[in-house]
């Protein structure tokens, strides 16, 4: 639903900008998550889940209540951490294994975010739309990934 257009733009240059002189981690994943619920369509839960003892644990998202730890290798965030890979899942009913947070959510994507060479965080984004993430989403959230990357080596 993403399609690089100018509106997908600013909604990189509104994350870029509110990052920019914030080291710190926890305020800005709170913020992303705000604007990337707030400003794209069809969602139903935006957020992060840092990795913690080797563990996925909640962090700062927007939605509803949603799991507190997910192992590496579980459902689709654990997937796509313990694969350092973006999982863009059509429909997460069809997703071995999938962690049904939210009943209402058909299709995911989740997109591990690095530090020093290793999963630090995923960025996982919900729908209840089955099929509404697209390779032109999966290109823009994995730039904002890579923004948050630069963010979090800035802020050591």
């Amino acid at each position: 639903m993403l399609d690089l257009s100018s509106s997908d733009m600013s909604l990189y240059q509104q994350i870029e900008a509110i990052t920019q002189d914030e080291p710190d981690i926890i305020a800005n994943l709170a913020n992303i998550s705000a604007i990337l619920f707030n400003q794209m369509e069809q969602i139903n839960w935006a957020g992060f889940y840092l990795m913690k003892d080797g563990m996925l644990v909640l962090g700062p998202f927007q939605g509803q209540p949603a799991c507190i730890r997910i192992p590496l290798g579980k459902g689709v965030c654990g997937t796509a951490a313990a694969l350092n890979q973006t999982m863009l899942v059509e429909d997460v009913h069809q997703f071995e294994g999938h962690i049904a947070c939210d009943a209402a959510s058909n299709s995911e994507i989740v997109i591990p975010i690095c530090k020093d060479s290793e999963v630090y965080a995923v960025l996982d984004i919900d729908s209840p739309m089955v099929g509404r993430f697209s390779e032109d989403d999966k290109v823009v959230l994995e730039k904002v990934a890579r923004l948050i990357e630069s963010v979090i080596a800035k802020g050591q």
